[in-house]
């Protein structure tokens, strides 16, 4: 007896093809990297803690499925055959969540409907003319990464679900790769809350970058006459009134829109058990599932498709167009309003709620203690998640028709 057939995770790494078993040792790095600057709070510790190790675990725990096959215990992302899925469903410990949950798009509902319950649309129908604005020049990367992702070979419905990474929306990512790029489901939902999460570290560099100090610091002097304060009526009646019109439009995204809104309306009407449900249960829940089964899914084979590296840069990318054409949108609302604006809110466009919004709030007061710009960050940050799912819904509807 070899008594390496006790240490299946050591023996498969002999017997499998060199460039996979040295994708396994690297991913596994990798994973305990992800896993420590998450714990560190460098990265977003609610995504990146369980990715991580489900990444390094996953590859450590390969064995002998069959002779001469391997593969993991996790899941099979792969299977659809009934017979099959029906047998894998009892073994593979991840794969009713990952069935029943992550590759039919419920769980991208559900996250989004807890972001709709943490979401205050005071802020946007406060400032709503600037916050569209910003939010829309910040789809810059969502728009213009789907002709280059084409220039590099990707078919109508990869661009597209590889542009949506621009929106910086995961549960719009998933969404778009599900209906328009099945093939590549898993490689660009990876790659999209791995950079949604490198967001935390990378835009605050890019903000210094391209906004001189004496402009990060800026305090917006408040109107010589007072606005109205927005009442809870008001914010019912957009919610409902915009989530009637967008799923007239775009049925597609349908369940998408209806999900966040939902969740305003939840937190408008004051329904506090549901409002502790959507966000305990559903927003943390389905975000705790969404970081593991991404680790889980980085297997080395998966990992290794060529197209992935071309997704690497497209993602990167289209988050770069997305901040600096936020900025951009930041800039062009400082000169209307006659330098009365901060242009470092320009990045909370790109709709990472809240955290584009806070990386503007933390930049601004690192240079100017007294500026306070997060209700403006916020009215950009909450447009730019209606902006972003409005996209979803025209790519969704339209890639299909294009031949």
């Amino acid at each position: 007896m070899n008594i390496l057939d006790l240490f299946q995770g050591i023996a498969t790494l002999l017997e499998q093809d060199p460039a996979v078993a040295i994708m396994r040792i690297v991913l596994i790095g990798v994973g305990l990297l992800i896993f420590y600057l998450g714990a560190k709070g460098t990265l977003e510790p609610l995504v990146m803690v369980p990715m991580g190790l489900g990444m390094s675990a996953v590859n450590a725990g390969v064995l002998f499925l069959s002779p001469g096959q391997t593969g993991t215990i996790f899941m099979d992302p792969i299977m659809s055959d009934t017979d099959g899925l029906m047998q894998i469903l009892q073994i593979d410990f991840l794969q009713p969540i990952y069935t029943f949950m992550f590759s039919n798009g419920l769980i991208a509902c559900l996250v989004f409907m807890g972001i709709g319950v943490i979401t205050d649309v005071g802020f946007l129908l406060a400032n709503p003319f600037t916050s569209m604005f910003i939010a829309m020049c910040a789809e810059l990367g969502t728009v213009a990464t789907f002709p280059i992702a084409k220039c590099f070979g990707l078919t109508n419905g990869e661009a597209a679900a590889i542009a949506m990474v621009g929106g910086a929306d995961g549960p719009m990512v998933l969404y778009t790769s599900l209906t328009l790029a099945k093939d590549l489901f898993v490689p660009i939902t990876i790659v999209a809350y791995l950079y949604l999460s490198l967001t935390y570290g990378g835009y605050p560099y890019l903000v210094r970058l391209l906004i001189p100090k004496e402009l990060r610091g800026i305090a917006i002097q408040p109107p010589k006459v007072p606005k109205k304060t927005i009442t809870k009526k008001q914010k019912l009646t957009f919610a409902i009134v915009t989530n009637t019109v967008l799923c007239l439009l775009f049925p597609v995204a349908a369940p998408l829109f209806l999900s966040f809104f939902l969740g305003v309306v939840i937190r408008e009407v004051g329904l506090d058990k549901y409002v502790k449900l959507i966000e305990n249960g559903f927003l943390y829940g389905g975000t705790f599932f969404l970081g593991l089964l991404l680790g889980v899914l980085c297997e080395a084979s998966t990992l290794l498709n060529p197209k992935v590296l071309i997704l690497l840069v497209l993602g990167m990318v289209a988050l770069l167009l997305s901040a600096i054409g936020g900025i951009i949108g930041g800039y062009i609302v400082y000169w209307i309003s006659k330098k009365n604006f901060n242009p470092t809110i320009g990045i909370a466009g790109v709709s990472c709620v809240p955290s584009t919004a806070k990386i503007a709030q933390k930049e601004v007061s690192k240079v100017n203690k007294y500026s306070f710009i997060i209700q403006y960050a916020m009215g950009a940050n909450i447009c730019g998640v209606i902006t972003t799912a409005i996209l979803t819904g025209i790519y969704v509807t339209i890639i299909p028709l294009l031949k």
